[in-house]
């Protein structure tokens, strides 16, 4: 927690999350000291509190490695206007900083201030960097506030933010461990050594699968066309440029993966030979032949347990296209997605998707953000690993 009068709040909530039979860690700013005195936190949880970074503790070298190593869950409540401006600087100068610059576990923040101060531009500028990040940001209430003045700023209701941790926690124990493999991007096919054949994909919709998957504590690695996305956080990546590159990259770490997630958009054809250097202008006449399909290939080596994820991205209604990909590739679920339709599609931050099974059923879901569909696609996805 950091220093605001709502540190008081977070003694309760400490209590409540232990009473929950969780080990509870906390960790206060020098300035939240001044409102709520660490004894009080020891005494509801058990376990000693980290105020200073250089304080040593028996049995951990270094202190802020060892709390960022141990957690689900972490959680910031309350969450000052200077704390989110650090977080999103990417700033570690005291204990808490340093232990969520270096856990790998999804990070919650509970903002409390003044309602003039929550609406600054700078403070939702810091905000919206810290939710593009990944990290889930619990809005304020909207109430009287400490200084007198009443508006959106109070921190959350304590069950709205246990609720919040409750889920992360449980969604934690069904993802932790598990090995995430996510393709993503395009793919280009050289004509010569400039020129190649691609397609509009950014790479977004695999990209923010990968960031989801990290957050829920799965092992994630991202194979990914070019692309000028940045990595999420915690996740491995492997560039490649071709299909084939891509295929080899795909079958090389498939055998360790409890799922495949096959967003990519592979061009589907390659010239049978790329031309040395830069073709001048004149007649082109370039042989093509299909580059072979990676879903149909890991689809026929997949073990016992491996769970498969395939997108089917079509102009006009992709619902029989996707049928098809479905039942010939024996997937255990396939996105199907309108590349021609408003808000979705290639190099759109949203997109409209209908997530289609075996056996008929289709969940067609309304336009949203691809983050917020990242997450609807894994959660379908958790009860798969139970029937596999």
């Amino acid at each position: 927690m950091s220093g605001s009068i709502a540190a008081y709040k977070a003694a309760e909530l400490a209590s409540r999350l232990t009473q929950d039979g969780n080990e509870v860690l906390t960790v206060m700013t020098r300035a939240a000291t001044e409102f709520v005195a660490p004894l009080t936190f020891q005494t509801l949880t058990g376990q000693p509190v980290g105020v200073d970074m250089f304080a040593e503790r028996k049995g951990s070298k270094v202190e802020h490695i060892a709390l960022a190593r141990r957690p689900a869950v972490a959680l910031i409540a309350p969450a000052t206007a200077d704390l989110l401006a650090k977080l999103a600087q990417g700033r570690g100068d005291d204990l808490l900083t340093t232990a969520v610059l270096a856990t790998t576990a999804p990070v919650l923040v509970a903002p409390a201030m003044n309602a003039a101060m929550w609406a600054n531009p700078a403070v939702q500028a810091n905000v919206a960097a810290l939710v593009r990040r990944g990290m889930e940001v619990i809005e304020p209430g909207v109430g009287a506030l400490a200084c007198g003045e009443t508006g959106p700023g109070r921190m959350a209701d304590l069950d709205v933010i246990l609720a919040s941790v409750r889920k992360h926690l449980a969604v934690s124990e069904a993802w932790a461990g598990r090995g995430v493999l996510v393709s993503a991007g395009p793919t280009r096919e050289p004509l010569d050594g400039v020129r190649y054949i691609s397609n509009g994909s950014s790479g977004r919709m695999g990209f923010e699968i990968a960031a989801a998957a990290r957050r829920r504590g799965a092992e994630v690695v991202l194979v990914t066309g070019p692309s000028a996305l940045a990595v999420p956080f915690g996740v491995r990546v492997v560039r490649v440029t071709t299909g084939e590159e891509m295929r080899k990259a795909v079958l090389a770490h498939f055998p360790k993966c409890d799922l495949l997630v096959k967003a990519a958009a592979v061009t589907d054809y390659r010239p049978r030979s790329a031309k040395p250097g830069k073709t001048k202008a004149g007649h082109w006449d370039v042989p093509l032949e299909k580059v072979p399909n990676i879903l149909a290939e890991v689809s026929k080596r997949r073990m016992k347990g491996q769970v498969l994820v395939g997108f089917a991205a079509e102009v006009g209604d992709p619902e029989a296209e996707g049928a098809r990909k479905l039942s010939e590739r024996r997937l255990d679920l396939l996105v199907a997605n309108s590349l021609d339709e408003a808000g979705s599609g290639f190099g759109s931050e949203t997109n409209r998707a209908v997530l289609m099974f075996p056996g008929g059923r289709r969940d067609r879901l309304p336009v949203m953000s691809k983050t917020e569909l990242a997450d609807r696609i894994l959660d379908a996805v958790a009860p798969l690993f139970r029937k596999a």
